[in-house]
């Protein structure tokens, strides 16, 4: 062979091993990112050919799959639905051609459209005897008459969120958040689904209907963090009962400050037990505790019940906040639920819950178990304790202090009957700068039975900027949606 034909076939030669190389790093090593990149529209058309599986709750499915494709001009064949798109909302996220998804249709994406390795070999078979792949189902731990009693207590009290859980287990009964939105709205790729995704967002409805405000919202606390408080007193031992006379004088002027700590009213609150304070909501018993206490104590102490953590449900929640530095007087308000703490009201249903079961703080989940398509469980979640913010003894002196808040004090709106005992505490938070804007009413609860066991325990926040000044309290806007909440967990169970 002369010279001239060598280098030819020499430079084809590279130009083979060029292309094979090529074919071999496309096929193996870009295969996974190609497949999953958002332009490769075959992957998106064969993702909508076949119905979601469906996310259940109380044993029905809570969404569904239209047929769209209509005379070729929508090569997307399914499309998610909603029942009772707004209720749900807060639980279920949404999943868009449009828009893509989030929450729970974002999470368990790869269940829902089958896509899952677990159902490898079930997409086998199939495939095998010519079955279209199906998607499995996402069991939650919702409670349907819960959610409902939550959503509708919300209706008409402007912005809020509810959360209920099973103390038990940390089964999360109820997740509510409102105003909401219905995830059918932009399912599709229409110029009609582009408009109600465009109504949607914060810039064009300040009320924000898609913020999750059960999981992603942050508020003072105010009162309801007592709880908190009184904890951290029992645990750290600087009282040892609930009937033990604090060192509180009144009026008291706050450490390195000038400023008098006020109670709101005339209330029995000098040198108050810790029972009679949590009872009238004492803020100087509460900031002096704070005060002899410390930060760091306080700050152990809220950690314990979650604060300053993501919680994951596996949702994201937002990292409810107990600040690190402060000085004397900022740590007296924190131990009241204002200054820099900040809590979501899953939080807040975490604190409850785990005063009610005897100080055990579980791990707050949604999803009970995951199903193949021919519903066997694929993955089933177990109850995991998170902390133990409490000895049993300190839990059950709590409780006692809290069912006194509703037997006499500023919770008796929450008051149930029948044999059932209600624990809770009232909040009204302070909102805006120099407490400007209208202040939140928080109420959190737990219920317990006659046979002592407690099957629900609620967190509630209620932002009413229509309601009077005067009006807004924890006792009169919030703690009757959580006796809402509270009586159909227990019916439910009958």
């Amino acid at each position: 062979m002369n010279k001239p034909l060598r280098r030819i076939a020499l430079f084809c030669g590279l130009l083979v091993l060029a292309l094979l190389i090529r074919d071999n790093w496309l096929q193996y090593v870009k295969a996974d990112s190609l497949k999953n990149d958002d332009k490769n529209r075959r992957v998106t058309i064969a993702r909508y050919s076949t119905p979601r599986g469906d996310i259940i709750v109380g044993g029905s499915p809570i969404t569904g799959s239209a047929d769209t494709k209509r005379n070729g001009l929508n090569d997307l064949k399914f499309k998610r639905t909603y029942k009772d798109g707004p209720m749900w909302a807060p639980v279920t996220g949404y999943a868009s051609q449009a828009f893509g998804t989030n929450q729970l249709e974002s999470i368990e994406d790869g269940i829902l459209t089958g896509n899952d390795d677990r159902l490898f070999f079930r997409n086998t078979l199939d495939m095998l005897t010519g079955k279209p792949k199906q998607g499995g189902n996402v069991v939650t731990t919702l409670n349907p008459a819960a959610q409902k009693a939550a959503f509708d207590g919300l209706k008409g009290h402007g912005k809020g969120a509810v959360v209920a859980l099973e103390p038990s287990t940390g089964k999360i009964l109820a997740l509510a958040s409102y105003p909401s939105y219905d995830p059918s709205s932009f399912a599709g790729t229409s110029g009609t689904d582009a408009d109600a995704w465009k109504k949607l967002q914060k810039d064009a409805d300040p009320s924000d209907p898609m913020l999750n405000r059960a999981l992603r919202e942050t508020y003072p606390p105010g009162s309801t963090f007592k709880v908190v408080t009184a904890a951290a007193a029992l645990q750290n031992g600087l009282y040892k009962s609930a009937d033990e006379a604090t060192n509180s004088p009144l009026p008291w002027t706050m450490p390195g400050t000038v400023t008098e700590l006020k109670n709101e009213g005339n209330l029995p609150c000098k040198n108050a037990t810790m029972r009679v304070a949590l009872q009238v909501s004492c803020n100087t018993v509460f900031g002096k505790i704070g005060s002899d206490l410390g930060k760091d104590k306080m700050r152990a102490e809220a950690e314990k019940f979650g604060f300053n953590a993501q919680q994951f449900t596996p949702v994201r929640s937002s990292a409810s906040v107990y600040p690190s530095k402060m000085n004397a007087s900022e740590t007296e308000l924190s131990s009241i639920g204002q200054f820099d703490t900040a809590a979501t009201p899953l939080q807040m249903a975490m604190v409850a819950s785990a005063v009610a079961n005897d100080g055990k703080l579980m791990k707050p989940y949604m999803v009970d178990k995951l199903q193949s398509p021919n519903l066997d469980t694929l993955e089933q979640t177990q109850p995991e304790q998170l902390s133990q913010p409490l000895t049993s003894n300190n839990a059950q002196v709590l409780q006692s202090m809290m069912e006194e808040v509703v037997k006499s004090g500023t919770g008796t709106s929450a008051q149930i009957g029948g044999g059932i005992t209600v624990g809770g505490k009232t909040g009204t938070a302070q909102h805006g700068v120099a407490n400007s804007g209208k202040p939140y009413a928080w109420f959190i609860s737990y219920a317990k039975l006659p046979d002592g066991s407690s099957p629900v325990a609620v967190a509630v926040v209620v932002e009413d900027e229509q309601a009077n000044r005067q009006d807004i309290s924890g006792g009169g806007l919030a703690a009757p949606i959580a006796k809402s909440v509270m009586e159909a967990v227990i019916n439910s169970r009958k």
